[in-house]
């Protein structure tokens, strides 16, 4: 049985809307409206409070071989808009450092995730169902989810990050933009590392040879052969990329910024285009677009890859971290226009 529930602006064209509906039995969907700018973005909190789907003006923009939400959950992949922490990337080896002491991961826990090296990657939440509903609602500020997760409550996960602490995500549809805000509050008694992420799947009319990139940064963190950083950065030689013949599975950094703060990524096949806003606490973004395949992906990261065992190499003094009892917080957003 679906169960329902509506909430609409009090007005006469209603141009926001938020619904929630139970297409099986513990899986919940959400879906924040627009219709002013004809935009639907649907979120399931079931797996990893996931948004599966943007449709603009009947264009889908999210990059999923899913129809459903039931399809996702009954073979979890990373599409759409999968969120990354409490590491994004990968981690070099089985262990981390974080203020001086050495964490050893348990491969034991069935909670780790591991790349073609058998490196432990993209953290531990990314399919979680652990994610609580905080707050729906549909006003002149647009359609909003705030979603809840309480990672210090969980003795698997504290035992391989134990840092106390609790993660809000909040979701923003407004005026055709949608809007994603982190925050994270450190519950612990000592500093807590951030080098969370998001690795969203983006497409676009045309196909991958008609489009081209917008990378908004000056240096490329180089890697090894398990894509883990070698300590060294080099200059991009240029911010705009035809992707006909091309592929990307690189760690941008010392990004390029508007007047608000934010760096531009952006696709385009010359008609629609897709913007990225990254915040000023994202100042790493991965670009990801693999040859043969109709997706790129511009990924907002805390972090670069390793930044743990980077930073206590001395190879990254920009690791960011939360004081106890204090909060991390930041906004990246995704802008169509064209369609």
């Amino acid at each position: 049985m679906i169960a329902t529930a509506l909430i609409a602006l009090s007005t006469m064209t209603a141009q926001y809307t938020v619904s929630t509906a139970e297409p099986e039995v513990g899986l919940t969907v959400v879906k924040l409206r627009d219709a002013a700018h004809k935009v639907e973005v649907s979120i399931t909190p079931t797996v990893g409070n996931m948004a599966f789907s943007m449709i603009v003006n009947g264009t889908e923009v999210f990059w999923s071989p899913y129809k459903t939400a039931s399809e996702l959950r009954a073979k979890p992949a990373l599409v759409g808009n999968p969120f990354l922490a409490p590491w994004a990337n990968r981690i070099d080896g089985m262990s981390y450092w974080a203020g001086g002491q050495q964490y050893v991961l348990n491969p034991h826990l069935g909670n780790l995730r591991p790349d073609q090296n058998r490196n432990p990657i993209h953290g531990l939440v990314v399919f979680s169902d652990r994610w609580k509903v905080a707050y729906l609602n549909a006003d002149t500020d647009g359609a909003v989810l705030r979603s809840r997760l309480e990672v210090w409550r969980y003795a698997d996960w504290m035992a391989q990050f134990p840092f106390a602490h609790s993660i809000e995500m909040t979701y923003r549809l407004q005026n055709g933009v949608l809007s994603v805000e982190t925050e994270i509050e450190n519950l612990g008694s000592q500093a807590m590392p951030v080098a969370i992420g998001y690795h969203p799947y983006y497409q676009i009319p045309g196909g991958r040879d008609a489009w081209t990139i917008h990378i908004p940064a000056k240096e490329h963190v180089e890697l090894n052969a398990s894509l883990i950083p070698n300590g060294q950065r080099t200059p991009v030689a240029s911010m705009d990329m035809a992707l006909k013949g091309a592929k990307q599975d690189d760690v941008y950094t010392g990004l390029v910024r508007n007047a608000e703060g934010q760096a531009e990524f952006s696709v385009t096949n010359g008609k629609q285009k897709l913007e990225f806003l990254f915040g000023p606490k994202f100042p790493v973004g991965v670009v990801y677009a693999p040859p043969g395949r109709d997706f790129v992906c511009f990924e907002p990261m805390a972090g670069i890859t390793d930044a743990f065992n980077q930073n206590h190499k001395g190879q990254y003094a920009e690791l960011q971290t939360v004081a106890a009892g204090a909060k991390w917080r930041e906004v990246w957003s995704i802008k169509p226009s064209g369609f």
